[in-house]
This record gives C-alpha cells, sequence and structure tokens, in this order.
C-alpha cells in the first residue's frame, strides 16, 4: 500500500501518518511544498522514536510523483466524492492520495481523476476528518481487503 500526502501543511499530522505506515508496511510518499521541514521536533515527536525507519519518497511536485510512478492505480480522498471508500476493491500496491489539511486537493488534479475520488461518509455539519485519522481509515480498509498481508494480529 502507498499513502501520498499532496503537500502536507501539519507536521504533527505527517509524522502520525508517517507512524502508521511503518507500523503497517505501507510506503509514505510526500509531494512538495511541504508546510513544514522533515527535521522538525513536531514531525518526530509525532512519529516518536520512529521515523528513521519510514520508508519516505519526496517528490518535487505531482508531476514529478506522476513521473516517477506511471504505473500506479491511484485513488483521490476528498470529502463529497461521490463514491464511498468501502464500495472500491483494492489492490495491495494501490496508491492513496490525501491533500492538504486546509484545502485538499487542488481541483486541477481531481478533475483529471472524477472517477478515482473516493470519500468517508460524515455529518454535514462538519468540514472533514483529522487527516491522521482519515489515512488510518483508508488504510485498514484497503489491508482488510486484501487479507492484512503479513500483519501481525
Amino acid at each position: 500500500m502507498n499513502i501520498v500526502l499532496h503537500e502536507p501543511e501539519i507536521p504533527h499530522n505527517t509524522g502520525a501518518v508517517g507512524r502508521t505506515c511503518l507500523l503497517t508496511g505501507a510506503r509514505l510518499h510526500l509531494i512538495h511544498p511541504l508546510g513544514f521541514f522533515l527535521d522538525e521536533k513536531s514531525l518526530k515527536r509525532s512519529g516518536l522514536d520512529y521515523w528513521h525507519k519510514i520508508s519516505v519518497t519526496e517528490y518535487e511536485n505531482f508531476d514529478d510523483f506522476l513521473r516517477r510512478n506511471p504505473c500506479a492505480r491511484l485513488f483521490f480522498v476528498e470529502t463529497g466524492g461521490s463514491k464511498r471508500y468501502d464500495q472500491v476493491v483494492y489492490d495491495k500496491d494501490d496508491f492513496f492520495v490525501f491533500g492538504r489539511e486546509t484545502k485538499g486537493l487542488p481541483p486541477s488534479i481531481l478533475e483529471r481523476y472524477p472517477d478515482q475520488i473516493i470519500t468517508i461518509p460524515m455529518k454535514s455539519d462538519g468540514r472533514s476528518l483529522n487527516l491522521s485519522v482519515t489515512v488510518g481509515i483508508i488504510l485498514y480498509e484497503a489491508l482488510r481487503q486484501t487479507g492484512f498481508g503479513g500483519l501481525c494480529l
């Protein structure tokens, strides 16, 4: 599994996502610009002492990401999508793309992939779930569908 954070802004979220990736065997992909430095204390605190063990790949921008992952099967996680995350059949090599905490994914990306946008149902009086929580929900559904790929019970 592959978790892609497109221009993340909050180091605590990225640290928590990194920790989740490490403990599930997922790879973390970070698309610049980032709203923080990867050596920030808060990033490492959220990832605990695991940060140096996390498989992280950085990209200059979204086009760089696409160029380096030409065969990637992409799913874009966004509020307001028309397809629920649990209505998709996932593969162990899928890429799940998450947008910035304050703005989500840019329309220029979403317009290119309208059939690959998935969403998590929630009440209408809230804007969105926390990024690291959203990653966990999506990742664990994909892991459940693919048999948890060697994770310990």
